[in-house]
């Protein structure tokens, strides 16, 4: 399989010399992004649905979870 745009972007930038202090920024920077877009699509559906702060909390107590 072929790599996509992104992951053909994503290695050019490592190709480059990084430091240690580099890659942990990166990775920080990604999973930031990729959390606050999970968040997103999670408020998304959760207004749709009509989600409340109680569904959540009784899903996260439920014992059969």
């Amino acid at each position: 399989m072929p790599l996509n745009k992104t992951q053909l972007e994503i290695l050019k930038l490592f190709s480059q010399p990084l430091s240690e202090d580099d890659l942990r920024e990166i990775k920080s920077l990604l999973v930031k992004h990729l959390s606050e877009k999970l968040t997103r699509k999670i408020d998304r559906i959760s207004e749709q649905k009509k989600y409340t702060q109680k569904d959540f909390d009784n899903w996260l107590n439920d014992p059969a979870q």
